[in-house]
């Protein structure tokens, strides 16, 4: 019997460590997805965590379907050409797992954006907008993590926080409507739902993410933006047990603005223009995590992703998209310890 018992231990043992291998683990660099994707993944019980991305993108040039066009194509139907916008935009994020099977998370953002237009008539200005965005709440429901693979599903609702109203000085009017792209929210309740896949070896990992978000009737100006579908592959490699750097494809198809502004003169420019709404895209993005795993800066992770496009089809005449910039730092504890 006394021979026995240490052999039973070392086989309990050696179950213990089979299947703690045997989970996907977000305890390496590589365990959260590029900074860009949201709801990458759960925690357990009584964990929290929060984060801050910084995101700019830059758009320059005008297209036609998927043709570049030049100022004279645009001025033949507008009286102003859109050359190029700057968005930036601060992430704030936060964590909490209820239970080993749903973690909400909550996602407010500011936003600032300028644009600079040339007018038919040979001169140029430029529009500015600024304030907070839309608030995003959500849930992640843990469906199984075994075999080192993982599987949540995505589900939550974004809601009309951001101005709708944004005005600025032109060449024509002192408080002038700014066009969509330039507005700070949607105006409407935005339900989304999705889930999300997670793989992982002893070096690599990788994901699929795809969601879906769709609106709610009009906002107050009478139109609604149009649904969006999203979805992201990546993989990863684990370079050290603090580096990772991974690269990701994503594809998005945003549909046709419905209803209209009024406030907004669809001749005046493309961009307050509906028709000129709506549009694919799929982007290559490569990034990179650094993870701290053990001493006062435990579980903090810092990622960067620089994402460009590689096809964009639009809608009528629209802003050509150049460049999308990802930054951020997460860290994440628990409240109580484990039992």
């Amino acid at each position: 019997m006394k021979k026995i018992i240490p052999v039973l231990g070392l086989i309990f043992l050696c179950i213990n460590s089979i299947r703690a291998q045997d989970l996907w683990s977000s305890g390496r660099p590589d365990g959260h997805s590029p900074i860009s994707i949201m709801g990458d993944h759960y925690h357990h019980k009584g964990e929290v965590m929060f984060s801050y991305r910084f995101m700019p993108m830059s758009m320059k040039g005008v297209l036609q379907s998927s043709d570049e066009i030049e100022d004279d194509a645009v001025f033949a139907n507008y009286m102003a050409s859109p050359q190029k916008m700057q968005m930036n935009m601060h992430m704030l994020g936060g964590m909490y797992a209820v239970s080993d099977h749903l973690t909400l998370m909550a996602m407010a953002n500011y936003i600032s954006n300028e644009m600079d237009l040339n007018t038919k008539m040979g001169s140029n200005f430029t529009t500015e907008s600024s304030g907070f965005g839309d608030i995003s709440l959500s849930g992640l429901i843990k469906i199984v993590n075994a075999n080192r693979q993982s599987v949540h599903g995505n589900l939550g609702i974004s809601l009309p926080v951001g101005s709708i109203s944004e005005k600025d000085i032109t060449p024509t009017m002192e408080n002038a409507i700014l066009a969509y792209p330039m507005q700070l929210g949607s105006g409407t309740f935005d339900p989304f739902f999705g889930f999300t896949y997670l793989g992982q070896s002893d070096v690599l990992s990788w994901g699929f993410q795809p969601k879906y978000k769709f609106r709610i009737g009009e906002n107050d100006e009478n139109y609604s933006l149009g649904n969006r579908f999203d979805a992201v592959a990546w993989g990863a490699v684990k370079v050290s047990k603090l580096l990772s750097l991974s690269t990701s494809l994503n594809y998005s198809n945003l549909g046709k603005i419905q209803g209209s502004d009024q406030r907004m003169n669809p001749m005046m420019m493309p961009l307050f223009n509906t028709e000129n709404s709506g549009r694919s895209q799929l982007d290559i993005g490569f990034g990179s995590n650094i993870y701290i795993f053990s001493g006062s800066l435990k579980n903090l992770r810092f990622g960067a992703e620089v994402k460009l496009p590689v096809y964009q089809d639009v809608n009528g005449i629209q802003m050509k998209n150049k460049l999308t910039g990802v930054f951020g730092v997460q860290y994440s504890f628990a409240t109580h310890s484990k039992e």
